[in-house]
């Protein structure tokens, strides 16, 4: 009798397109720079409080994180978006 391999615990097979749900929003979408004008954009990165989620949390990028802070500072500094709530 062969001896089987037991199957690892946590392993699991790989979707075809899991990879690509998993970066970054701005990457899947090509984005080349975050303006400060798209409100829509800019509050779903931001609390109800104001405070712009983590990079952890948004799931975004190192590059589009940053981009994303100045855009809000901008909007914020025009009024366009308030500075807390």
């Amino acid at each position: 009798m062969a001896f089987q391999r037991r199957k690892r615990f946590g392993q699991r097979k790989r979707r075809p397109g899991f990879k690509d749900n998993n970066r970054c929003r701005f990457c899947r979408d090509k984005v080349q720079r975050i303006d400060y004008k798209d409100l829509p954009v800019l509050t779903k990165l931001v609390t109800t409080r104001g405070k712009l989620f983590s990079r952890k949390r948004s799931g975004n990028c190192r590059k589009h994180q940053r981009q994303a802070i100045i855009a809000l500072k901008r909007a914020r500094f025009l009024a366009l978006m308030a500075f807390a709530q």
